[in-house]
């Protein structure tokens, strides 16, 4: 499933892992092994964020995602299913069929 993984880093957090490489490549190692079809990196109310569009086979797979950046970052990690326009098109009309 088409999943929206947002992950937030604190600020203190990621001021030491930035300045000791650990930031750099736990992000580096996610991306080569989640291959996101999405990557976006950004600063949203006073932290760290960043968001990766990942498909979700399984829901055995949230703590293969999310585990890494508990662990380097002691981050908030949210999971969110969502779809792109063809997905809605499809759904709207599987919806309007009734």
């Amino acid at each position: 499933m088409r999943t929206l993984v947002k992950v937030t880093v604190p600020v203190e957090t990621g001021n030491k892992t930035i300045q000791d490489g650990t930031l750099q490549k736990v992000l580096a190692e996610t991306l080569e092994r989640l291959r996101p079809k999405a990557a976006y990196f950004f600063a949203e109310r006073g932290v760290r964020r960043h968001s990766n569009v990942v498909d979700v086979k399984d829901s055995s797979d949230i703590p293969v995602i999310a585990e890494p950046f508990f662990m380097a970052f002691n981050a908030a990690v949210e999971f969110t299913p969502v779809m792109n326009a063809d997905d809605l098109k499809k759904a709207l009309e599987r919806v309007s069929r009734r």
